[in-house]
């Protein structure tokens, strides 16, 4: 079996690494495609080190612009790139424009798609992601769901026949990776002592409207423990264009982790202040209450189980950090850590 993968932004890469490594395993033939959508080196190639990805087959060098350019510059490349490698699947990853690029190129190609984080659902239609992942979905051939709640927003949409449950990939390479780093201490800036908040801000609803940007910083920077603020280039550049500091207060600004790195620093912290899908889910994996900085969240589980609070204001930050710790919990909704093997065994029984 042949398989092309497309990714193109840093969660993608965390999840391509189990799926690389097992369809390895599996002596399946594997293709990756990097679109170049995080083209920073801290964003991108880092994590090809550091996850032992095999280096990309393909590299699209798309680079930054809005979603129209974007996603109009990897159509413009699939198309060459699919029909050179005639894959069995191309498997697509999230909700980012690489993915919907990806599915779009499959489909008018005729070549089966399948989708790895199928189901997933904030129901805000002013997120880029939603249609993203939804028009990725109704496209797919084979929709390869994390979780039973994605379950069931697939069969709410009349998608049950082509939808697999399989667990979270990202479940098996944070397990992974946080065994393999034990409990050593993430290296963290001076000042910053056992006891800190670690943060991400990178959503456009978040970084894009200058008053609820400046409202976040304060939010963060007033908090009593120092905050580790791992700073997203579009953070830096739009804090930059608004005029925010973001070294004020609390407030430690550091250079994107590698993933070994933040795992070590997710879990050492005393809390997460995030708007990252990825880092709710981390979080709670590693058992770190996390406070998400959105109105909504696709990870319903993190909230259901009291590890994980939607802070629809930001002036609220400093109160829902201070919460109490929520109760201990042995519930693995996101799987076991084999969910990668979950997905190759789903492509093999599906392969037309």
């Amino acid at each position: 079996m042949k398989v092309l993968s497309i990714v193109g932004a840093r969660p993608q890469f965390v999840k391509l690494a189990p799926i690389a490594h097992a369809l390895e395993s599996a002596r399946h033939d594997h293709v990756i495609v990097h679109t170049g959508q995080h083209y920073d080196v801290r964003m991108s190639d880092v994590f090809f080190d550091d996850l032992d990805i095999p280096e990309p087959d393909v590299h699209l060098g798309v680079g930054s612009g809005s979603h129209g350019v974007q996603t109009g510059a990897m159509l413009s490349s699939l198309d060459a790139v699919l029909e050179e490698h005639a894959p069995d699947w191309v498997l697509v990853y999230g909700d980012t424009n690489s993915t919907i690029a990806g599915a779009l190129s499959a489909v008018k190609l005729h070549i089966p798609l399948a989708h790895l984080e199928a189901g997933l659902r904030s129901f805000n239609r002013q997120m880029p992601e939603e249609h993203n992942r939804v028009l990725t979905d109704h496209a797919a051939d084979l929709c390869l769901a994390p979780t039973e709640v994605a379950m069931g927003h697939l069969a709410a949409e009349g998608l049950a026949a082509r939808s697999m449950m399989t667990g979270d990939v990202m479940t098996d390479v944070c397990l992974m990776v946080a065994d393999r780093v034990g409990d050593v201490r993430a290296a963290l800036p001076e000042g910053v002592g056992d006891r800190y908040v670690l943060s991400t801000i990178h959503r456009a609803e978040n970084t894009d409207d200058p008053e609820r940007l400046r409202g976040i910083v304060k939010g963060l920077a007033s908090l009593p423990i120092p905050v580790v603020l791992t700073a997203h280039p579009r953070l830096v550049q739009r804090a930059r264009h608004h005029g925010i500091d973001l070294d004020e207060g609390s407030l430690h600004t550091i250079e994107p982790l590698d993933y070994p790195a933040m795992v070590r620093a997710v879990r050492n912290a005393h809390h997460v202040v995030t708007d990252s899908g990825g880092l709710q889910k981390e979080a709670f994996l590693l058992r770190t209450p996390c406070t998400t900085v959105r109105t909504e969240t696709e990870w319903t589980e993190t909230v259901d189980l009291g590890w994980n609070v939607l802070a629809l204001d930001p002036a609220d930050l400093p109160a829902l950090v201070a919460r109490p710790e929520p109760p201990a919990t042995d519930e693995t909704p996101y799987g076991d850590g084999h969910a990668a093997h979950a997905v190759v065994t789903a492509l093999v029984s599906n392969r037309r």
